[in-house]
C-alpha cells in the first residue's frame, strides 16, 4: 500500500520503492531501512506479516510519526478485515480504499480509531478464509516479516456480525513482551529490559464498562512521589515495574488500592496499558557462544542455547542469528544426534548463519556447531568480527515479568 494524497509525488513511486527494497540485498545490505530518499522523495515503510505499508512525501516530516502512522493504518485495516493478508486486501480493496480516504485527507492525518470510523465506513468486509492464514496479532507492533508471533482468536471484522444476525459477545486479552538481554562471552547477562504491553480487542455491545485486576504485589517505580505518571509505589511487591501509561479510556480511581483498572473499550485493538521493566529477571534462553580458529583460513563456532522455563511449557518459531566475518566464504553445519525441527542456512551475501528451531521445550539445551571457511588468513581477533547472536521466539501462555490479569469482570 502506497499513499501518496497531495500529488505532489509521481505516480511511478511505488515501482521506484519496490524496486529500490528488492534490490537492497544486491547492494551489500541486509535489509532496506526504513526510511530512505530517492530523487528527493521520503520513503516510509514497515513490514507487518509480509505485507509493506508506505507513505511517500516530499515534505520534511517527523520519520516516527509517520512510522507510527503506518503501523496504526494496518491495525484500523486488520479490525475491519478480520483477518490482514494479501489476499484479504485484494478482496477488500473498496474498503479499504475508503478506510484509507477518512484516515488521511489530502495529506493530513484525521483518526485512526476504529470506533470513530464507523460512523463513515459502509462498504461491508469480504469474508476470507481465517484456517489457511496466520493472523496479524497483537504482537505484530514488535515483529517484521515471517518471523512474528500467531495471534489468538481475533479473526474477525468488527464490523460483521455472527450468521443470523448475531452479535459476537466476546473480549479478547493479551499480555505481549518484548524482552532485550545482552549476555556477555563469558555467558554472564549485561544488559536486560521488558518493553510489555496488556492489548485487547472488544467486540462488546453497549460498550460496557469492565474492570480488569492485576496482580496485588504489583508495584510501579524505585522511588519518587508523582502520583499522576504512577512511577511511585507502596513497598516492594514481587512484580516491579520502572514505569507504565495507560489508554485514554482506562479510569485509574482504583488502582492505587487494590491494582485494578476500570475502562469501557473502544471498538477494535488497542493497548490497555504499556509498561517497561529493568529489574533483575530470569531470561527465558540462556545463550553460550565459543569461537575458535581450528586451523589455516577455519574456525570453530559453538552455540549453545538452553530454555529456562518450566519443562510444561514450550517456546515456539526459534530463530538464531550470528553475523560471520566479512572474508567467511563457507560455512558447514552439525546438529545434535537425532534432533528433528531443526534447519540450518548460511546467507553468504550477508555474512550470517541462522539457525531455527520449530519446536523449544523448557529445561532442554540445544548445541550447533559450524565449521567456518575463510577467504584470508585472520589478521584480527575473529572473537570481535563475529556476532552478536540474535534470537527471535514465541512463548504461548509465558510471561517473564509475572505481570497477570487476576480477574476480567
Amino acid at each position: 500500500i502506497v499513499t501518496t494524497d497531495r500529488g505532489e509525488v509521481a505516480k511511478g513511486s511505488a515501482e521506484i520503492f519496490f524496486r529500490k527494497v528488492k534490490f537492497w540485498k544486491e547492494d551489500g545490505q541486509e535489509e532496506a531501512p526504513p526510511v530512505f530518499n530517492v530523487d528527493g522523495v521520503n520513503y516510509f515503510h514497515v513490514k507487518v506479516v509480509g505485507l509493506l505499508f508506505v507513505a511517500t512525501t516530499r515534505v520534511n516530516v517527523s520519520p516516527s510519526l509517520v512510522l507510527e502512522l503506518l503501523q496504526r493504518i494496518a491495525r484500523v485495516i486488520k479490525d475491519y478485515l478480520g483477518v490482514l493478508s494479501e489476499d484479504s486486501l485484494r478482496k477488500n480493496f473498496v474498503l479499504v480504499y475508503e478506510l484509507l480516504d477518512e484516515v488521511i485527507d489530502f495529506g493530513y492525518m484525521q483518526t485512526t480509531s476504529t470506533e470513530v470510523l464507523k460512523a463513515y465506513i459502509f462498504n461491508e468486509p469480504i469474508v476470507v478464509d481465517a484456517a489457511r492464514l496466520q493472523p496479524l496479532g497483537p504482537a505484530a507492533i514488535f515483529m517484521q516479516g515471517t518471523k512474528r508471533m500467531p495471534g489468538t482468536a481475533i479473526t474477525k471484522s468488527v464490523v460483521a456480525n455472527e450468521p443470523g444476525g448475531r452479535k459476537r459477545e466476546e473480549i479478547f486479552v493479551d499480555i505481549i513482551e518484548k524482552i532485550s538481554v545482552t549476555f556477555s562471552s563469558s555467558g554472564y547477562i549485561l544488559t536486560s529490559e521488558i518493553d510489555g504491553t496488556i492489548q485487547m480487542k472488544s467486540y462488546l455491545t453497549g460498550n460496557p464498562e469492565i474492570r480488569l485486576a492485576l496482580n496485588e504485589d504489583l508495584s510501579i517505580g524505585r522511588g519518587g512521589e508523582s502520583a499522576n505518571d504512577y512511577r511511585s509505589s507502596y513497598g516492594s511487591g514481587a512484580v516491579i515495574l520502572d514505569d507504565c501509561n495507560f489508554h485514554e479510556s482506562v479510569r485509574l480511581d482504583s488502582f492505587d488500592m487494590d491494582r485494578t483498572l476500570a475502562l469501557v473499550p473502544p471498538d477494535g485493538e488497542f493497548p490497555v496499558m504499556n509498561y517497561r521493566m529493568t529489574q533483575e529477571f530470569k531470561p527465558p534462553f540462556h545463550i553460550n557462544c565459543l569461537i575458535e580458529e581450528a586451523g589455516h583460513l577455519k574456525a570453530e563456532v559453538i552455540l549453545k542455547v538452553r530454555a529456562e522455563f518450566p519443562s510444561n511449557i514450550t517456546a515456539n518459531t526459534v530463530v538464531l542469528e550470528m553475523p560471520l566475518p566479512k572474508y567467511t566464504t563457507r560455512a558447514s553445519f552439525e546438529l545434535e544426534p537425532g534432533v528433528t525441527g531443526q534447519r540450518t542456512d548460511f546467507k553468504g551475501a550477508i555474512k550470517k548463519l541462522e539457525w531455527d528451531l520449530e519446536k523449544f521445550v523448557g529445561g532442554v539445551e540445544h548445541t550447533l556447531r559450524a565449521k567456518l571457511t575463510f577467504s584470508q588468513e585472520l589478521h584480527a581477533n575473529i572473537t570481535k568480527e563475529a556476532g552478536p547472536v540474535s534470537m527471535t521466539f514465541t512463548i504461548p501462555m509465558y510471561n517473564v515479568s509475572r505481570l497477570q490479569v487476576k480477574i476480567l469482570s
